[in-house]
């Protein structure tokens, strides 16, 4: 079994919060720099999508910018 596979094998054990945390501390030390996003931006987002305004994608699509079949 390799380390990260171990290292699976043990977040599949924590709840939905610590696994929260776990894969946002692991991102942020793939890029240190924050992304902050205001709730203002959310909001504006949000009515974006409900306005028509923009599209958002699919699950498939999402999954595919991702760079996952």
């Amino acid at each position: 079994m390799t380390q990260v596979t171990t290292l699976l094998k043990e977040a599949s054990k924590l709840d939905l919060p610590e696994r929260a945390e776990l894969v946002s501390s692991l991102l942020e030390d793939l890029d240190p720099e924050p992304h902050y996003v205001s709730d203002e931006e959310v909001l504006e987002r949000l009515e974006e999508l409900r306005s028509g305004k923009v599209n958002g994608l699919t699950k498939e699509e999402f999954w595919k910018a991702c760079g996952r079949p």
